[in-house]
């Protein structure tokens, strides 16, 4: 095909710079250009065997690139769709919840409370540190109208917040790719210093593509990043198998790509020589924390990036979901951690903000799986020191008021919270993030900083510390005022069988009678015996009181008369 094209010019071998080329692709744009080299759609290509991007910054890096700010946004893709209830737990609809998954819950005793209303599985504990330290914001029933349950349509509307997205298209840019579309019009001749955009993950995601091209400097993997950042090595741009039939301007488009990308290349690998001086932390071993890890040497070698995106990916959990969940969110949760703690060593934490995005939830109720099947709304969850406070922010949706399939409705836009990370973290004029949320006037939320001045709205923020007995219980018991109250009341924990502990309970006299039951660590995970009690005795199965939602281990139990308190532990097994 190409040979027979040039056999209509008279010297076949000054193609490139032939008059009828140069006279007929100047009708070319550079849009139908790209497209015709199957760019456009993808935002990257492969040349030889090497994928490369064909672009370096991104839209919402454009803006942000110009932007007075140094702030940086990491954005983590949990793929797949993630379980907001096995996230953040209500404790105020903790009885719905537990009825609504009775295989699968998050036993009392191993939800982390952080505040009298919500917490966490324990096996997200990793992350208390930074709920103490003002660090950690969720925000609840995060979604949209009419949201789709597609894994692909989902993907793509939290990309290019178009509600209207179906399967059959919708718009074909995204979010950030919008933004640095108008920041970079010709990035190939005027590049950025350093990528505006990296994205560790190449497939299935338009957060990042312009018109023309994606913004963002891809790779496939976190493999990938990490040889070009100890090596500085893309690929080799001399030998490159660039086609002799091209036209002048179309190779020099190539070479242009090829050398912003073998450019970006050598600026990551000195970024990442300077920052691993400086790591002060150690990671755990895998796909997620090296992700982390790697990000954190070129923030700290002042790469000079200002957005990242990177992926945890196994949140379709149709089945087998407490497992699944438990490792991928205990992996999340250290990681993250880690990577804090790991910026605080060179001060640049109160720079850097984290949030989480999912293409959707799952439903309130279990299926026969062990798992739990695609749904709507689930919290975003956000990290770093510019919070200015740790709290969970806006409305939790009701659980016992779900639609007809068992979803959650949503209580906050996503647009709302992309929107209020442009303008208030990345400094983005309101009139530019609305244009680049498609027309959307956002609502700007209140999640502890604040670039442009506006007041916010009030909305609800829970981040009031849990309250917990006056007293903690300990295993010697408390010394009420008058202890011959106390050795007037007889309790001994005794054990029928293994898995139904009692409490052996004698009154000499009738009185209202309160037992609560407490975790090793002081926190409350739920009332026994709250009951007028009569002169004579009791026995009280624990296990059966607490609906068998305990797991095994000790616990403390207390028992308040009027104004007196007693304790003692007891092994749940």
């Amino acid at each position: 095909m190409c040979d027979n094209h040039h056999t209509h010019h008279t010297s076949p071998h000054k193609g490139l710079e032939h008059e009828g080329h140069d006279l007929e692709h100047k009708n070319w744009s550079r849009r139908s250009f790209i497209q015709a080299l199957g760019i456009a759609g993808s935002g990257s290509m492969f040349l030889g065997n090497h994928f490369i991007s064909a672009s370096a910054p991104s839209p919402l890096t454009a803006a942000i690139a110009a932007a007075e700010t140094d702030n940086i946004l990491i954005l983590i893709r949990l793929s797949g769709g993630n379980d907001g209830l096995s996230t953040v737990i209500p404790i105020q609809q903790y009885d719905t919840y537990a009825n609504a998954r009775p295989n699968i819950y998050i036993p009392e005793s191993k939800v982390l409370k952080l505040t009298d209303d919500f917490g966490v599985p324990t096996y997200m504990g990793s992350l208390e540190p930074l709920w103490g330290e003002g660090q950690f914001k969720a925000v609840h029933g995060v979604g949209y109208e009419n949201q789709s349950l597609s894994h692909f349509t989902g993907s793509d509307i939290f990309a290019n917040t178009d509600l209207n997205t179906t399967g059959f298209g919708g718009e074909p840019t995204g979010w950030m790719g919008r933004h640095f579309e108008d920041l970079y019009p010709d990035y190939l001749i005027n590049p950025p210093e350093a990528p505006a955009a990296i994205q560790i993950g190449n497939l299935a995601n338009l957060v990042f593509q312009g018109n023309e091209t994606n913004y963002a400097f891809v790779t496939n993997n976190v493999d990938q990043l990490q040889q070009i950042a100890e090596t500085g090595l893309f690929y080799d741009i001399e030998t490159a198998p660039f086609d002799n039939c091209m036209y002048g301007d179309q190779l020099r488009f190539l070479r242009g790509v090829a050398n912003t990308t073998y450019e970006y290349a050598g600026k990551i690998h000195e970024a990442y020589e300077r920052g691993a001086a400086l790591q002060c932390v150690e990671y755990q071993d895998n796909g997620f924390a090296r992700q982390l890890e790697l990000l954190a040497k070129l923030i700290k070698g002042n790469l000079g990036t200002k957005v990242y995106m990177i992926s945890i990916g196994g949140f379709d959990t149709h089945g087998n979901q407490p497992i699944v969940h438990e490792r991928l969110m205990s992996n999340l949760s250290i990681a993250i951690n880690n990577f804090y703690e790991d910026l605080a060593c060179t001060e640049q934490d109160e720079k850097v903000l984290s949030m989480t995005f999912s293409e959707f939830g799952r439903r309130i109720f279990e299926n026969g799986s062990n798992g739990t099947d695609h749904g709507k709304a689930a919290p975003t969850l956000f990290f770093g020191s510019g919070l200015n406070g740790s709290a969970f922010v806006g409305d939790h949706p009701a659980l016992d008021s779900p639609n007809s399939r068992g979803n959650l409705e949503y209580t906050m836009d996503f647009r709302d919270l992309y929107g209020t990370v442009l303008a208030e973290w990345l400094c983005v004029p309101r009139t530019a993030v609305e244009q680049h949320l498609l027309g959307y006037q956002y609502r700007a939320i209140d999640l502890g900083f604040n670039c442009s001045g506006e007041e916010f709205e009030d909305i609800a923020m829970d981040n009031d510390p849990p309250t917990f007995p006056d007293t903690p219980p300990s295993d010697d018991g408390m010394t009420p005022p008058d202890p011959d109250l106390v050795n007037t009341i007889v309790h001994t924990p005794y054990y029928p069988n293994q898995r139904a502990p009692h409490i052996h309970l004698e009154m000499p006299f009738a009185a209202h009678v309160d037992i609560e039951l407490f975790n090793i660590l002081g926190q409350k995970v739920g009332t026994v015996f709250n009951e007028m009690m009569m002169e004579g005795a009791v026995e009280i199965n624990i296990r059966e009181r607490m609906r068998d939602s305990l797991s095994t281990g000790k616990y403390i139990y207390r028992i308040s008369v009027a104004d007196q308190r007693m304790s003692k532990s007891v092994m749940i097994m």
